[in-house]
Order: structure tokens, then sequence, then C-alpha cells
């Protein structure tokens, strides 16, 4: 029952949304219920004061509380029993021991490296941080990776040649609708990041321009002063044939191109091989369009490029996100204040994730796991020798292919790769051919289903932990209320498997105690986090990183502050630093402070249409689902909104098969075959369709989608695969 009107109202408790990158500001406030249920436990409150999202949410924000109802949720450990083959109830004892053994009996057998772990962009740092370290030092193994690799990796390797840092924004929203230009390559913000919008429409309400490069018309697209609508695969060419034209025209920005950067001849000889017609013939996009667009950009006075999923979800990614930072650093638009170049993170801790150590390729600090002076300095936090730190391993896509051949045994958190994984029922094959595995979730995902042990773990507003937002605002999430009895965290799960594995000590269970170590692991390098702590994150509203300890404080060795990526100094020692809301304002974070052109050219995507594919399919998300929709396909309000898949497709192409409205079109490709209803539109260009990701079963996209990998990034090619239709019958 609500209280009665003049009861005293619960207190707020400040806290973050679980779901996208922005994590948006919220409140949580007891609803005064005599329930048992942990979803009539607590409401959702607007938070006006939080800068990033100002009390706006979406509807996944506004119903998250419903994934805490034990009756959509675990709520106790499973085990799959050898005597009826299904996952039944066990004790944490019981799951703990069969998982150590599993483990145990792996490294005996076939070795370290016969064991993997795959971690998730929706683990908090302390997470990430403990399953990085867990893997490398109790484990010992090298195949650990993590699904943010499939968010923002093209663009992450774009950043370090360019920038020599990867920070998703280098700058922080409230800078997005006082710039003159906004060029949104490959983002659908108003149903992937609906309160981030308002950043758009404030953009144009004062006087900016808003120029939207996506094959279909989508929302946001229709907010757009001028829509570019290529052909997937081909944004690569687009920003080509954009830069020869500011190039022949005389648009570049030769000062800074002098100052502030270095390779610009050879990249302006790559750009000018893209003459505009024949970028139109590529693209589809036509020379006026092409020519209104540098007109626009280079018209404003400051200007911002952005990217998302569009561009840098191909097997030239890194390729196509570094064209667009030579358009932005060939116009001068990038180290200046209202300027730059910047990525919109995908998951809700994509930037962080990858920062403290879950990635194949790092140590924590976003230190290279192959760089000496790094395992010195972690191996020092750890009490190890760096020597037995192991080297990097297998991009995430290329872990998952390895599954039940060269890697035996998995421990996989916070993923759900059965629905998000390319080529999708290859790699559920794999998972079901482990020798042994064990999940730990919120939910029975379709993976979790697959797992030997199966661990309930805690969910955002029964824990703390820190996230990082898609600007590098590192944020506090704050325990609301306590999870069922049977759950724990997945700090508690590492505790207690490092402990049956002779670790009894270096995992603690407390989140705050995790990020102290954290910190200290951190000072010194790129994503520097050792002037942050609990308290500051307390009373502020997220600290930007790099933000190291003042002198004095806690550095490289433990003794002493450190320096700021971007070359800023760490601050007095009387004094906090302030954090670093905005990058390369001074210099960038090279060796000589200069950024650095790399000269690209334009190439066809892994697999293009022939006559028996002859459509080009990409993929994305709907506003009412989120990822692999483990958990949001489990909340009534948004499975009332987005019930499930479908099959976008042009009136012309319709036409042409004899596809009507909602009539169930097979969707194949050289990996498989998804059935979903038909949804015609003329928002979409006629030789492509269009399928929302997020669900499983025969509507599944990743059944088609092409694990074609980018040689820098290793992203998978999930944008562009060739497949053809087959219309079924309407029954």
């Amino acid at each position: 029952m609500p209280p009665a009107p003049d009861a005293p109202r619960s207190p707020l408790i400040a806290t973050h949304c679980p779901y996208c990158s922005l994590q948006c500001g919220m409140n949580l406030r007891a609803r005064g219920t005599q329930s048992t249920d942990p979803a009539e436990v607590v409401e959702v409150v607007e938070r006006p004061d939080f800068p990033v999202n100002r009390g706006a949410l979406c509807g996944k924000g506004r119903t998250a509380p419903a994934v805490l109802s034990s009756r959509v949720r675990l709520t106790g450990p499973l085990v799959r029993r050898p005597a009826t083959g299904r996952l039944e109830p066990a004790t944490w004892e019981e799951a703990l021991r069969l998982t150590a053994e599993g483990l145990r009996r792996t490294r005996a057998v076939h070795g370290a490296d016969a064991v993997g772990v795959f971690g998730g962009g929706g683990l908090t740092n302390e997470k990430a941080y403990a399953l990085g370290k867990f893997a490398r030092i109790v484990l010992g193994t090298s195949q650990i990776d993590y699904n943010g690799r499939f968010c923002m990796s093209s663009a992450a390797a774009a950043h370090q040649r360019a920038f020599g840092l990867d920070r998703g924004l280098p700058f922080p929203l409230e800078d997005v609708p006082r710039t003159g230009c906004v060029l949104l390559v490959g983002s659908n913000l108003a149903e992937t990041m609906p309160p981030a919008l308002r950043y758009l429409t404030e953009l144009r309400e004062n006087g900016g321009k808003l120029i939207v490069v996506d094959p279909r018309r989508t929302r946001t697209a229709e907010q757009a002063d001028l829509h570019l609508a290529p052909r997937p695969g081909t944004d690569l060419a687009l920003a080509l044939g954009l830069l020869h034209l500011v190039v022949a025209q005389g648009r570049t920005d030769e000062a800074f191109v002098r100052e502030r950067t270095t390779g610009w001849e050879e990249a302006r000889a790559s750009a000018m091989a893209h003459w505009p017609e024949l970028v139109e013939r590529i693209t589809g996009v036509g020379v006026p369009q092409l020519r209104a667009a540098v007109d626009m950009f280079c018209g404003a006075p400051t200007g911002m490029v952005l990217t998302a999923r569009g561009p840098e979800q191909q097997s030239k990614g890194t390729d196509t996100v570094g064209a667009w930072i030579n358009l932005v650093l060939a116009t001068g638009k990038a180290g200046r204040p209202l300027s730059g170049y910047g990525c919109l993170t995908g998951q809700g801790n994509g930037q962080g994730g990858r920062e403290h150590g879950q990635k194949a390729d790092q140590l924590p600090g976003y230190r290279r796991l192959d760089d000496p002076a790094a395992r010195t300095h972690v191996g020092r936090v750890w009490g190890v020798d760096p020597d037995t730190l192991p080297g990097p391993g297998r991009s995430a896509y290329e872990l998952l292919d390895a599954l039940g051949r060269d890697v035996k045994a998995l421990l996989l958190m916070g993923s759900n790769p059965v629905v998000s994984a390319p080529r999708a029922a290859h790699v559920e094959a794999r998972l079901g051919d482990l020798d042994f595995l064990a999940v730990a979730d919120v939910v029975l995902s379709e993976t979790a289903e697959l797992a030997d042990v199966v661990f309930p773990v805690t969910q955002w507003a029964e824990e703390t932990g820190t996230t990082t937002n898609l600007e590098g605002r590192v944020l506090l999430r704050r325990r609301a209320l306590a999870p069922p009895t049977e759950v724990r965290s997945d700090l508690e799960v590492l505790h207690g498997l490092a402990g049956l594995l002779g670790h009894g000590k270096g995992f603690p269970t407390d989140p705050e105690e995790v990020f102290e170590e954290l910190r200290r692991a951190s000072a010194g390098g790129p994503a520097d986090y050792s002037g942050i702590s609990y308290r500051r994150l307390e009373e502020e509203d997220g600290v930007f990183w790099p933000c190291p300890e003042p002198a004095g404080g806690t550095g490289t060795d433990g003794s002493a502050g450190g320096t700021a990526a971007d070359g800023s100094a760490p601050g007095a020692v009387s004094e906090a630093h302030p954090g670093t809301p905005r990058l390369f304002l001074e210099r960038f974070a090279t060796p000589d402070g200069r950024a650095r052109f790399v000269p690209v050219v334009h190439r066809e995507a892994a697999e293009e249409t022939d006559a028996e594919y002859p459509v080009v399919l990409t993929t994305g998300r709907v506003v009412a689902q989120y990822q692999s929709g483990a958990q949001t396909r489990r909340v009534a309000e948004l499975n009332a909104a987005a019930p499930g898949p479908f099959v976008e497709l042009h009136p012309r192409l319709a036409a042409r098969l004899g596809v009507a409205e909602g009539q169930p079109v097979a969707v194949v490709s050289r990996r498989g075959r998804a059935v979903a209803p038909a949804r015609v539109t003329d928002a979409i260009r006629p030789d492509t369709v269009f399928m929302p990701f997020h669900w499983a079963g025969g509507g599944r996209a990743n059944t088609l989608t092409n694990p074609a990998l980018d040689p820098t990034s290793r992203m998978p090619e999930f944008k562009v695969c060739a497949v053809r239709l087959e219309p079924l019958p309407a029954d």
C-alpha cells in the first residue's frame, strides 16, 4: 500500500540507470509497501540536477526496477545434474566447488590457456578490474576478452592511432549544443540514447546545423538539416569523398595542420584518389549532397564529428573512423573548444570496462599488456612477478570461435553471446562443445541456459560500484536495497573461486576496497583514476579521467603522483585534481603532442552482394529493447512496445518479392536463416534490409551476420552482409 498522504517521504538514493553509456542519473525511493518483491519496493524518481540527462529517462530506465523482481531474475545457484541433464537448484558451496573443480581440472589436463574468461561491458569498473586480475593471477590464462569488443573497439583503435588516447568523447555532452555543426555518422540517438536527443534539438535551436549519415531515415535522421543515406559498408568512401572536396575547395585549415598534426601529405594524397563522382557511384550519395555537406560543415566556425556503431562495426571500421578523424583534423575542428571527434559508446560501462583489464591486450589504467613498464607497475600493485603475467590473448570472437577446441572451459560474466555474437548459431554450438561452462548473470539468459553452473548475481540497485560513461565521467552507483538471500555479487563469486583455487587474498568483496586498488593500478596510466575516490564521487556529479593523484599522493611507483594522459599537470599538493572534461586543447596525447593523420583508402566489405545474395543486411537496435534483450525482454511494458523482431524493407523491394506488410519473411545468409514479419517503409534504401538484434530463436538477426574481423580492432562486421529474402505464407 502507498504511504498515507501525511506520512514522511522516504529519502531519495541517487544512482544511475543500468543500461546505456549515458548512465543517466536517477533517484530511487522506497515505496513504503509491504511487498516482498524487490521490483515493488523501490520506484524511479527523476533526478533533474544530474547534468547528462537533466531528469529525462527513456522507457528502459523508468522500468529498470522490473528486472529486480524474483519472478524474472535468478534467485539461487543452478547446476546441471548428470542424471537429468537439466539445471537444478544448488547451494552456493556446491556451485563454487564444481566451478573451481572444472577450472582446475581443465588447467591440469590442457594448460592454463585452455581456460577462458569472457566479460561484459555492463560490469562495473570494480568487477571488470577484478575479473582481469582473476584471469591473469588465479587462472594464469591469456584467454580473456569481453563483449565490449563488439561495441566501439574500432573507434578506440582509431583514437589511439590519431590522438594517442582513447576516450569516447573528449568533451562533455554539454558542448554539443554550442558547436556550429554536428556530423553524426551511423547513430540513431532517438532510439539508442533517447535522453541525448535533446542535445541535437538544442543545437538546432541555437542555430547550429545537423548532418546525419545513415542508410535509414531514422527518427534521428528526421531531425537533420541534411541526411546522407550511403549504402551500408561505404562510409569510408563517403568520408574520403568529403575530404577530397575540402581539399579541392581550399577549405583546409593550413595553420592547424602545420602546427598541430603530422602525416597530412600522405592522407591528402589518399583522399584525392576518391573524387566525388567515384564516391557517388560507390555510396549512392549524390555529388550535390556531398557538396552541401562540405558547405555546411566547413561553413560553421566550430564543428564535431560523432560516430557510433554504423561505421565501426565493419571489417574496415578502424580505417573508416580514421577517415572521419582525418576530416576533423584537416578542417581544424579538433583540439579546440566546441570542436572535435567523438565516439558514442554503447554499453553502460563500455568505456570503463575496457580500461581496467578485461580486454585481451590491456592492463588496468588502459595500459598495454605487452609494455614491460606497465607489467612492472601492475605486478607491483598485485604483488606478483610481472614475468608471470600472461601475454595478450584472443579477441572476443576469436575466443568464442576457439571454444571446445583450444579453449575447453569458460567463465562468463555479464554477457549473452548466444544472441549478441556474430554467426551466433556457430557460437552457440561452440559453447555447447565446452567441457565446462560457468555463467554469472542476473537472469537465465540464452547463454546461461547452456551452462554447467549458473551464479545468480546482484543488480545495479543492489550493489555499490562505479561506471564510466561515454564522456569519460566516472560515476558512483549506490546500493538502494538488499538482494534476495541467495544472490551474491560478482565480486563474491570471484572471491569464493579464488579462495578455492589457492588465492585466499587479493580478491576482496567490498567494492570500495577494490576501487582503492584500481586507483593504485591505474596511477600514471592513460586512464588515470588515482585522484578519484568514493568520497569524492559522493560529493560530485562524476569526475572526468584522467584525474591523477596530486603530487605527494599515490603514483606509478606507489609514492608519487603522475601526469595526465593529455600532458596536463597533476595539480598542486594541497588540491585535488579537477579531472579533465576536455582533452587535447593544448596538445594531443602522442609523444610529440601532435595528432596523426593516417592515410586510408576505400575497400569493399568482406562480403558483397551477388546473384545468390542480392540484398545488404544491416542490424541495429530499437528504443524499447537493449542489447541482447536478456533483461528488457522480461519487462512487460517494453515487450508491449517492441514484442519481437522484424525485417524492414523498402516498398520497391517488397513489391518485387511480393511481400506484404506483416508477412513472414525468411532472411538467408551464408551462415544461416532468420524469419520475422516484414515492415515495409520508404525510410530505408531499396537495396538494404534492416533487422534489430535483440531476440533469440528463429528471428535471431545475428544468425546471419558475418564474423569477418577488422585487422586492427578485431571488430566483427555486424553492419554489412549479403542476404536473400524468401517470402513465406502468411499463416
